[in-house]
Parts: C-alpha cells; sequence; structure tokens
C-alpha cells in the first residue's frame, strides 16, 4: 500500500503547528482518477459515510418511509426536535416504538439539543443517538419484509447480509472485513476509491430525468439533497455544502472519513489517517472544487465558506486549516467546529 499523504496543515502564527495525512481520491464521471493522494485502494471502516448504501440496500429490501424518513435513515443526525419527530414518525409507521431501537444510548450531537435533553431530566438515550434514523429505518424493514426485529444487528441477519450484498456491488470492492459500528451496528469495509464510487452512483442516479420512482439510488441520492438539515444539522459542515451545490450528495463519517458525489457521477472520498475530524471540512471543500473545475462547472462561493475551520488563539483567528492539494486554504473564521460523528 502507497504511503498516506499530506492532506492538510495547520497553520499558526507563521509556522506549521500540524500535519494531518491520509488518503484521498477525485473521481471523473466515468470513475477515472482524476486526483489521488496516498493510496485510493487502501481499505478502510467508512463509518457513517456508509449510510447512503445501507439506505439503498434497505429500500431494496421493502422500506416504505417518505423522504424524509429516508434522509434521516442516511444521516449522523444532531439530534435537534424535528430529527426526532422523523425518527418516531418512522418506528411508528413500522408499528414499533424507541423501545425497539438497539443502538447504543447518547445524547443528541447538537450542543443545545443535548443541554435541554438533560435539562429535561433525560438520560443518554438510543432515539437522540445520531445514527436512530438508520436504525428505525433497519427496523421499518424488517417490519416490511417480515424479518425479525429483535436480532436486526446480528451480521447475518438477512437484513445484514443484503446490506453487505448491496455495498460489495455499488462500491465494486467486496466486503473482506466485518466489524460493529459505534452504534452496535455491523460495520463493513470498503476502500476510499469504492466508497467514491457508491456515493457517486447515488448522485449520478438521483439527477437521472428517467429514473424511476422505484429506482432505490436516485430515491436516496434525491431525499439527501432535498433534505440537508435532516442529514446533518444547525452548524454542521455537511449541511451546509450539500446547500452550497444543487444535487450534491455527502456524508461525513467518523475518524476522519467523508465521502460525496456530484450530479454528473463524479465523486471525492477521503480517510484522515490519523482519524481527526479537524481538517475534514476544508479538504472535502478543496477535493469537490478538484471535481467541479474538472468539469468545467464553477465553485460556488458558499461551498468555500462551507470549509471554513475555526484555528484560534486567545478566541481570535490565529492561523488556517491548508488543505496541500487543489490550492485550497480554508482560514479560521467563525463558524462552529463540526460536531463528532459517531
Amino acid at each position: 500500500m502507497t504511503a498516506p499523504g499530506v492532506l492538510a496543515e495547520v497553520v499558526r502564527g507563521d509556522l506549521v503547528e500540524s500535519v494531518h495525512r491520509g488518503h484521498l481520491v477525485v473521481l471523473a464521471p466515468d470513475g477515472g482518477t482524476v486526483l489521488e493522494v496516498g493510496d485510493a485502494d487502501a481499505v478502510t471502516w467508512p463509518r457513517s459515510s456508509l449510510k447512503p448504501l445501507q439506505a439503498v440496500a434497505m429500500l431494496r429490501s421493502g422500506l416504505a418511509v417518505d423522504d424524509e424518513g429516508l434522509a434521516l435513515a442516511c444521516a449522523s443526525h444532531s439530534g435537534t426536535d424535528a430529527h426526532l419527530a422523523v425518527v418516531r414518525r418512522v418506528l411508528a409507521g413500522a408499528g414499533l416504538d424507541e423501545g425497539a431501537l438497539r443502538n447504543t444510548p447518547d445524547l443528541p450531537l447538537d450542543a443545545d439539543a443535548a443541554w435541554a435533553w438533560r435539562a429535561a431530566g433525560h438520560a443518554p438515550s438510543s432515539v437522540t443517538q445520531n445514527c436512530s434514523g438508520k436504525h428505525a429505518a433497519m427496523l421499518a424493514t424488517c417490519v416490511a419484509a417480515g424479518w425479525d426485529t429483535a436480532t436486526y444487528l446480528d451480521p447475518e441477519h438477512p437484513l445484514q447480509r443484503a446490506v453487505r450484498a448491496t455495498v460489495g456491488e455499488l462500491t465494486g470492492v467486496p466486503v473482506a472485513h466485518v466489524t460493529v459500528d459505534g452504534c452496535g451496528a455491523p460495520l463493513l469495509s470498503t476502500t476510499v476509491r469504492g466508497l467514491a464510487r457508491g456515493l457517486g452512483r447515488v448522485a449520478r442516479a438521483a439527477a437521472r430525468p428517467g429514473a424511476a420512482p422505484d429506482d432505490a439510488l436516485a430515491r436516496v441520492g434525491r431525499a439527501m439533497a432535498a433534505h440537508p438539515d435532516l442529514v446533518g444539522g444547525p452548524g454542521r459542515d455537511v449541511t451546509a455544502v450539500m446547500r452550497a451545490v444543487p444535487g450534491l450528495v455527502a456524508k461525513d463519517g467518523a475518524e476522519g472519513v467523508y465521502a460525496a458525489g456530484l450530479p454528473d457521477g463524479s465523486a471525492v472520498a477521503f480517510k484522515v489517517e490519523d482519524g481527526s475530524g479537524r481538517p475534514r471540512p476544508a479538504v472535502l471543500v478543496a477535493a469537490l472544487a478538484v471535481a467541479l473545475r474538472a468539469a468545467g462547472s464553477p465553485v460556488p462561493d458558499a461551498l468555500a465558506a462551507a470549509g471554513a475551520t475555526p484555528v484560534l488563539g486567545h478566541g481570535r483567528p490565529a492561523g488556517a486549516v491548508r488543505t496541500a492539494f487543489g490550492g485550497g486554504t480554508a482560514s479560521a473564521g467563525s463558524g462552529a467546529p463540526e460536531a463528532v460523528d459517531r
């Protein structure tokens, strides 16, 4: 495997304070490589960036939800009241309640939502954990397919076997490793290139005018693009980038992972080797800019703003997160740091 390359540097004052290395790829619509840093074929855990492909498998297995429920199935949501309302609606539609959820209890990612939840006397809960939308959709899929709901997290459950097959198909990479994700669901390995390929297919299907109403890839992509606030939440860069670029399908993941697909099928994905989330917004925006320029498309000003990552000294801008490719620099700004995606 090729050694990881430099993705970004954190500059404070006139010195480079830290360096983030990793693996990154930008794919053209035909799957060709526009840019590669490190080794795009490095096998990694895609974490929550895999959720859109898991949602495709659920739709193919009978999941019946509206676009809001589908967007939340793809989300690492912030746990606001709006997010929780959709989770509960998906469960109720399947004749279930919060007690059926088997994901790890946690507080909302959003600081204000977490404070309000605690102030109301609540403990960490499965419904407020950021993956509850995916788990609610998994349960609803099991009900629709007539599968057992109590064991839906078992890697050999029919649902999880369907997910594994779909991930292998859409990424073009056989699933070689299986473990447990932070939320308790099975986590499947893929490569950085495979992850990009999968998100590119979702975004391209969503942009296809003749896509059938039951086209699972198109439905997932359209739901995410139409509801970026549900995929992330207030102050989240995943929400900001999808608002900035029409038709963009993007998904953040824990331990420094990100993937995104553009309507023409171009795609990007990367893994920060040290697992840090700090450089993710800047690296994503720089990679998307490379993809857009390669396609002859303008880079929206709002996209550049979404990559701003605070580097502060005494509460004031003191540096920048500078990407090592594409000529990108995300300067210190007033935006909030990205919440950790579990």
